[in-house]
């Protein structure tokens, strides 16, 4: 039980077997000092706030934007972290144990955003499986083993859809702490004396 690694070149499989978007298509580059709040990571992810804020709280998946730091402050989440939200909760949707999704989201951390577009998750309902090939996806399927299965770089796309209407800011711009609203009230009060 628990995530299997598995390593084979994923490039070859995808051009042998038109795989499209379960392997080697290319993603857009994420600006990394761009963050979204919490309730925005919630509708991309499609979670509630009472999740995304327990799983911040419990480690499973927190803010690398920005954590909180304390009453009033606001968590940025990144892109990433989206993506990761979105993965938890259709692995959760599907029957998997907060357990096993934990290992695999540890396992996942450990790897960059460009190695999470090439992976699909597939389970069994109790382990969760790492490939990184059509090949390895077959010989799961052929094996039994596999049920269901996350192709990341399809949550990928989906994410990049969700956040491109929704509101996002920039982590220099208020590594205070403090909220935009704030600012904006303490700019105006500038302004106005």
């Amino acid at each position: 039980m628990g995530v299997t690694v598995t390593s084979t070149d994923a490039t070859a499989a995808s051009s042998r077997s038109g795989q499209g978007m379960l392997f080697g298509d290319t993603l857009a580059e994420i600006d990394a000092d761009t963050g979204y709040r919490g309730p925005t990571a919630c509708k991309a992810a499609q979670i509630t706030y009472r999740q995304l804020d327990y799983w911040a709280r419990t480690g499973l998946v927190e803010p690398s934007v920005r954590g909180a730091k304390g009453s009033g402050s606001q968590r940025l989440y990144s892109f990433r972290d989206i993506l990761v939200l979105k993965v938890v909760k259709r692995l959760l949707d599907t029957g998997v144990s907060l357990q096993q999704i934990r290992q695999a989201i540890t396992h996942l951390k450990e790897r960059g955003v460009e190695d999470l577009a090439q992976i699909t998750l597939m389970s069994d309902g109790a382990s969760v499986y790492e490939c990184t090939s059509a090949d390895e996806v077959i010989d799961l399927v052929q094996g039994g083993q596999g049920v269901f299965g996350i192709a990341v770089g399809r949550v990928w796309r989906e994410v990049e859809g969700s956040l491109a209407q929704l509101p996002s800011e920039r982590a220099e711009g208020h590594d205070d702490g403090t909220d935009e609203l704030a600012a904006r009230r303490a700019a105006k009060r500038v302004s106005n004396a």
